[in-house]
């Protein structure tokens, strides 16, 4: 900036007023083919996978009774999204991201058919079950990137605040109909039908995402290496705003997530029909923000608003674990992924608007790690401390742990908490280069 007064970015100029401007802004599904395409397909599969999500702990749980087998999930997973979570941002920087995304898909695809085969086994194996979660983790963390960096290409900058509420509420429809769906289908129809709906939609998914446009590698973009993989790091660590973004998510998932640990709360709590509902709340309540996002353009001091959100689903997901009515363990779900949302939409913002596209790939692979490497350590957190202290006080422990490392980075870092995008000094250079170039990227 040239001088010292905030000077608003076009996403922060004046819009709609009343209750138009808490719905969802739609510029980018206006505005751009690839992101519409994009959108549909991944509220397809979205929509299978969370049907997975909930059928393979209830049939691990069916087969080994065991809630420290549920949250090995995590750990099994937690290697691949490691390694291909890096790696594969490196490949999205230098490859073609449409082939990374369409090759990924197919696979997972593959997975799927894979637990349909042994759920439809006379005595299902445990094992397979593991072995597809880290493939299908490893697979996932490879697509990843290549999903997050493709976004600024297809997504004007001034909308890509909206492109990621809208992705978030593409996700929560899949999170509520999807687990909701699923407590029904297994109850009722068996394992096999869930995984069958999952194998389905990845079959449309591929379907739809062979359609994108080409997206090259930047002509900027370094090989994919270790070399080029550190060059994004050392970029990662010299922003210590994104760096307490990263750090932030991964103390909030890694503490307070408490998927693994579900499926038993439910049989605690006498309500084994409440699992599905269990699974929705959280997707629920990010959807409670996702209708009623327009505010979120005019908010323009993302670090404090990520700091804010992850403390209060600390503490919503600590509630939920002194609760002793299931309506109110619902309750406090919907009020935790609410807060999850929040912090969702600024950490998107804060990555989109102000990391260059030549490292775009390598840093959605850090965030990769942080948004999902916390959720799998959580799961065998959980689940190992359910073991050890009970179900309920693995959950409030892990609620208000997070509470409290919050804080600690909010004081730690403070950039994070001064941060804003209308002055910030990469946002403002990226805005520019943005607005200076030819949007050929951005279909009409």
């Amino acid at each position: 900036m040239t001088d010292d007064s905030p000077t608003p970015s076009p996403a922060a100029s004046a819009g709609p007023t009343g209750l138009r401007a808490l719905l969802p802004d739609l510029s980018p599904w206006r505005a751009s083919r690839d992101f519409r395409r994009l959108w549909v397909s991944g509220l397809i599969t979205n929509f299978g996978s969370f049907l997975t999500l909930v059928a393979l702990p209830v049939q691990i749980k069916e087969l080994t009774g065991s809630a420290a087998a549920v949250g090995a999930i995590g750990a099994v997973e937690l290697v691949p999204l490691v390694v291909f979570g890096l790696y594969g941002g490196a490949l999205a920087d230098a490859w073609d991201k449409r082939k990374l995304i369409v090759w990924t898909e197919a696979g997972q695809g593959v997975l799927s058919a894979v637990l349909l085969v042994n759920a439809l086994m006379p005595s299902p194996a445990v094992w397979p079950l593991y072995v597809v979660a880290a493939f299908t983790s490893a697979l996932a963390a490879v697509q990843r990137p290549a999903l997050d960096s493709l976004i600024p290409r297809i997504v004007a900058h001034e909308h890509l605040p909206a492109a990621a509420s809208l992705n978030a509420l593409r996700w929560q429809v899949g999170g509520i109909a999807g687990p909701a769906l699923a407590g029904v289908v297994v109850a009722y129809a068996g394992l096999g039908w869930a995984y069958t709906v999952d194998l389905v939609t990845f079959a449309v998914s591929v379907a739809l995402v062979i359609g994108l446009a080409s997206a090259p590698a930047s002509h900027e973009a370094s090989r994919p290496s270790w070399a080029a993989i550190a060059e994004g790091a050392r970029y990662a660590w010299h922003r210590k705003e994104l760096l307490g973004t990263y750090a932030v998510d991964l103390c909030a998932m890694f503490l307070a997530m408490p998927l693994a640990v579900l499926p038993f709360l439910a049989d605690e709590l006498d309500a084994e029909w409440s699992l599905g509902l269990m699974y929705a709340a959280i997707p629920a309540g990010s959807l409670l923000v996702s209708v009623s996002s327009g505010w979120t353009s005019r908010v323009h001091r993302h670090g404090r608003m990520v700091v804010l959100a992850a403390a209060g689903w600390g503490l919503a997901v600590a509630a939920a674990g002194v609760a002793g009515n299931v309506w109110l363990v619902l309750l406090c779900f919907v009020l935790a992924g609410a807060c999850d949302m929040v912090s969702g939409v600024f950490r998107g913002a804060m990555w989109n608007q102000t990391i260059p596209d030549e490292l775009r790939g390598r840093l959605a692979g850090i965030e990769l790690l942080s948004y999902s490497v916390g959720p799998q350590l959580g799961q065998v957190r959980a689940g190992g401390m359910a073991a050890l202290t009970g179900v309920r006080a693995s959950v409030w422990s892990g609620g208000l742990l997070c509470a409290g490392a919050v804080g600690l980075l909010a004081l730690c870092l403070p950039t994070m908490m001064t941060y804003d995008v209308r002055t910030n000094e990469h946002a403002v250079r990226l805005r520019e280069k943005r607005a200076a170039a030819t949007p050929t990227a951005v279909e009409g």
